[in-house]
């Protein structure tokens, strides 16, 4: 377990990005949890008394009490286990306000958009959310730029919540290019992002947790075609 008076229970699916971060979160924070495989389409009644309000994964419990929310979730184990591997957030209040603040940009903007440019209804959606992803890249790359000051990640010499943050949606990186022919951050865009992504990856922690890329091309794949069998059926 995670330590004297600790237990640690992780509820999540493998291939969701939101899990995947509060997995990467407690790799590095060199912490021992045990890991619940969900079904989503029969969700467990432990998932659904620890997250009635939206009956979602991530939810991590510990000592019997439930946290949600993957961004949430990480910021306590931060802030629960100090002392026990490296610190995520930075010290400094107002580092780690702006910290936060990108750490919601990637989800609200990034992944947002990224998610519209191939999902989208239309084509006019898809266009738009490709024009949004490119915008949201391009303020992503200005960050990283801005926060890792010439070092090699967000928090600089070491992982940070940021790097925790995005961190988890790059083995998704590859699977969408092999899905789409689209890489969300490449050399001539995003090249420090790019070259983040590839050393994040290669990391021991990143690389205890973060699936294949071509196991979440088959797992898209099968989405994709249960999502089309159900508009058929209906």
């Amino acid at each position: 377990m995670a330590g004297s008076g600790h237990e640690l229970k992780l509820l999540g699916t493998w291939a969701s990005p939101f899990a995947l971060r509060v997995k990467l979160a407690l790799g590095f924070k060199v912490l021992s949890y045990e890991d619940v495989e969900e079904d989503l389409r029969n969700k467990s009644d432990l998932l659904l008394s620890s997250n009635p309000v939206h009956e979602k994964v991530p939810v991590l419990i510990h000592n019997g009490k439930p946290i949600c929310e993957s961004q949430i979730i990480v910021q306590y184990i931060d802030e629960a286990f100090v002392g026990t591997g490296p610190s995520l957030l930075p010290a400094d209040p107002y580092e780690r306000a702006i910290a936060r603040f990108w750490a919601a940009y990637v989800d609200d903007k990034l992944l947002a958009s990224w998610l519209q440019s191939f999902r989208g209804k239309t084509e006019e959606e898809k266009a738009e959310g490709l024009k949004q992803t490119l915008a949201a890249v391009e303020h992503m790359e200005a960050a990283f730029k801005e926060f890792s000051k010439g070092k090699p990640f967000f928090g600089g010499d070491s992982v940070g919540y940021l790097d925790v943050t995005l961190g988890a949606l790059v083995a998704w990186v590859h699977a969408g290019e092999k899905l789409y022919g689209f890489r969300l951050f490449d050399a001539t865009r995003s090249p420090l992002l790019n070259a983040w992504v590839e050393r994040f990856g290669a990391l021991d922690a990143a690389k205890a947790v973060l699936p294949e890329a071509d196991r979440l091309v088959d797992y898209a794949k099968m989405r994709q075609a249960d999502a089309a069998a159900a508009a058929s059926n209906n």
